[in-house]
């Protein structure tokens, strides 16, 4: 049997259902608003069909937009249908249902295809659950929300050119000003911060305290004035990080994370959610998951009955489903109340291990079809995935700093002597 909730749907109350019940209203939801992905990933690989967001050709700078509107339209179709946010509190616009349903909505989703949805991954995944911890409830009560249902965009804004992985070494400057601050400084690397209206930043309030101690979290209109956004241009050839620059920047102190000075534990819980987004997904998009592409791909280069490549593919797969049920437990633990751990460090590290070796495995099918773009299926669309890759090992916190956060928090090793 399964168990009896009261879901609230937007614009309308419901009477008590079952999961059961649920899911076929889910089913009829998805059947009236999207297509069923193909059965076979013979038609789709990596690079074809819908590209991530922010990845667009030079001199085409509508694709962009297209596809980030077409993500908006269907957050927006899901939210006011009464499938986002299902396990989020009610006052604030959830449903307040249990975890269960949550998997349930997006086992089925996974069956259509649908606009690419990864632009939302900083605002959901990051940003959201930072704001539910230590925002004023008028704060989270304004946000929550929009960004629920794809109205609002939000980016992080935490590594500086002299501090990535050593975030506490933060420049970026906060100083008071009545019921505002005043911030001066610079962040780079920040995905999607073009597209964001909302960041979630880290600054130095007190320049006398220890380091840890001297940094508080705001949260920042992304079109305030003295925001500059500058794009950079990567070797996939996207543009889908930034740097951003803030020359007197006025934040009400309502939009303050926590308490001064405590803005570390601020950033434990954005980074810590991170890695649980990072190392839970690829974030591929419309179409099969990796591993049927990675299939597919070995059929149209000829290679699928080659036990060395047999070999590969089977711990590529293991690795795949191994990474998936870790996620799972991940995520059940978050959803139970439980704040993300060091845990969410080794999925991370798991998961940017798994992505690279699956370039290297597609790099070894192709050979030089990688680099060459013949025309045939499945070649050179697969060059973004293989160059786009390493960068996995430092969004996020670096290998080694995961490394160090696991053998220090996770198996109780001393900790690296200092210099």
């Amino acid at each position: 049997m399964t168990a009896i909730v009261d879901p609230v749907s937007s614009g309308r109350s419901q009477t008590s259902e079952t999961l059961d019940e649920f899911v076929e209203r889910a089913r009829a939801f998805l059947e009236a608003h999207a297509a069923r992905k193909p059965d076979t990933a013979a038609e789709f690989v990596w690079g074809e069909g819908d590209d991530f967001v922010g990845i667009v050709e030079e001199g085409d700078p509508t694709g962009e937009a297209h596809l980030v509107a077409a993500a908006r339209d269907w957050a927006a179709t899901r939210f006011d249908a009464g499938f986002s946010w299902l396990d989020g509190p009610i006052e604030l616009g959830g449903h307040g249902l249990d975890p269960e349903f949550v998997r349930a909505y997006r086992s089925l989703e996974s069956n259509y295809e649908l606009p690419d949805q990864s632009i939302f991954t900083i605002g959901l995944g990051m940003v959201a659950p930072t704001i539910l911890a230590h925002a004023r409830p008028e704060i989270s009560a304004r946000y929550l929300r929009p960004i629920q249902r794809g109205d609002l965009i939000a980016c992080q804004l935490f590594s500086e050119p002299g501090a990535g992985s050593d975030l506490a070494a933060v420049a970026t400057t906060a100083e008071r000003d009545g019921d505002s601050w005043i911030v001066n400084g610079q962040k780079v690397w920040t995905s999607n911060a073009h597209h964001a209206g909302l960041g979630e930043i880290i600054c130095r309030t007190d320049r006398d305290a220890p380091k840890h101690a001297g940094m508080t979290a705001f949260l920042v209109d992304m079109t305030a004035p003295g925001v500059e956004v500058r794009p950079l241009r990567q070797m996939t050839g996207g543009a889908g990080f930034n740097e951003v620059f803030f020359t007197d920047v006025r934040i009400p102190d309502d939009h303050r994370l926590g308490d001064v000075g405590q803005g570390w534990g601020v950033a434990m819980t954005t980074l810590m959610n991170e890695r649980a987004s990072i190392g839970s997904g690829m974030g591929l998009g419309r179409g099969p998951g990796p591993f049927e592409r990675l299939i597919a791909l070995t059929r149209a280069m000829g290679r699928h009955d080659d036990p060395i490549v047999r070999d590969r593919l089977a711990q590529l797969y293991i690795q795949h489903k191994v990474l998936g049920y870790t996620g799972k437990r991940a995520l059940g633990a978050m959803q139970a109340g439980r704040l993300p751990g060091p845990e969410m460090s080794i999925l991370k590290l798991a998961g940017t291990i798994h992505l690279l070796e699956v370039a290297d495995f597609a790099a070894a099918v192709l050979g030089p079809k990688l680099c060459a773009d013949t025309g045939e299926w499945g070649t050179f669309a697969w060059t973004k995935l293989v160059c786009g890759a390493p960068g996995g090992r430092l969004g996020g916190g670096t290998d080694e700093i995961l490394r160090n956060i696991i053998g220090e928090r996770v198996l109780g090793l001393p900790r690296e002597p200092k210099p």
